[in-house]
C-alpha cells in the first residue's frame, strides 16, 4: 500500500492549487470532491438514489444533480444534509480507497478530503494530515471571486466546516497559502522531499528480512 497523505483545508484555502503542484512533482492525486462530481453527474452512480430521496426538484434537465438547488435544500433542512451524506459518503469512501490502492508507479498518494477533520472516517486510511491554511478573510474573497456567492453564503458554508484552529490542531504538516505561488511552491517542494523519504522508509519496513 502506498504512503497516503490526507490533504484538507477550508473552502477557498487553495487545496486544488496545492494538489496540482504535488501532481507536477509526481504524486498521485485522489480527490474526493472530483469523485463526488462524477457520482452526481448525469448517469452518475449516486443519482438514482438521490432522485428517489429528493425528487426531480434537485435534478438538472440532463439528470445530473442541481448543486445550487441541493445546496439551498441542505442549508434549510438539516435532515436533507444527513440523507444526502448517507447516500454519497459510502460511495465516495469506497471509490477513493480503490483509487488509492490502484495507484502504481508513484512515490505516494495525496488523498484530497475537504471534510477530513469533520468526518473522521478517513483518518485510519492516511499516514499524515496536510492542512492548507490561510486567513478566513482570504478564504471568503477567493470563494466570492470564483463562485459568485455572497459573503453570507460563503460564511454559511464555512459554518458547516471545522474551524481553522481545529484543522491546525490535527495537522502533521501545514502549507500556508497567502504569499503567492512561488512561496507556495517552495513549501511544497520541501514537503515532497519529506514524503519521498517517508515513502522510502515505509517500503523498506515492508520488505521481508533477507536473512530470515
Amino acid at each position: 500500500m502506498n504512503l497516503v497523505i490526507g490533504l484538507t483545508g477550508g473552502i477557498g484555502s487553495g487545496k486544488s492549487t496545492v494538489a496540482g503542484l504535488f501532481a507536477d512533482l509526481g504524486a498521485a492525486i485522489v480527490d474526493t470532491d472530483a469523485i463526488a462530481h462524477e457520482l452526481t453527474a448525469a448517469q452518475g452512480a449516486a443519482m438514482p438514489k438521490i432522485a428517489t430521496a429528493f425528487g426531480q426538484s434537485v435534478l438538472l434537465a440532463d439528470g445530473a444533480l442541481d448543486r445550487a438547488a441541493m445546496r439551498q435544500l441542505v442549508f434549510s433542512d438539516a435532515s436533507a444534509k444527513i440523507r444526502l451524506e448517507a447516500i454519497l459518503h459510502p460511495l465516495i469512501r469506497r471509490e477513493s480507497e480503490l483509487r488509492c490502492r490502484a495507484a502504481t508507479g508513484v512515490p505516494y498518494v495525496l488523498l484530497v478530503v475537504p471534510l477530513l477533520v469533520e468526518s473522521g472516517e478517513y483518518r485510519q486510511r492516511i499516514d499524515r494530515i496536510l492542512v492548507v491554511d490561510c486567513a478566513e478573510d482570504v478564504q471568503i474573497a477567493r470563494v466570492m471571486a470564483r463562485s459568485g456567492l455572497s459573503t453570507q453564503e460563503v460564511l454559511a458554508i464555512m459554518a458547516t466546516q471545522a474551524s481553522r484552529a481545529e484543522r491546525l490542531a490535527l495537522a502533521d504538516d501545514v502549507v500556508t497559502n497567502t504569499g503567492g505561488r512561488e512561496k507556495l511552491g517552495t513549501q511544497i517542494v520541501l514537503l515532497h522531499q519529506r514524503y519521498l523519504e517517508l515513502a522510502h522508509n515505509a517500503q523498506l519496513a515492508d520488505k521481508p528480512n533477507a536473512n530470515s
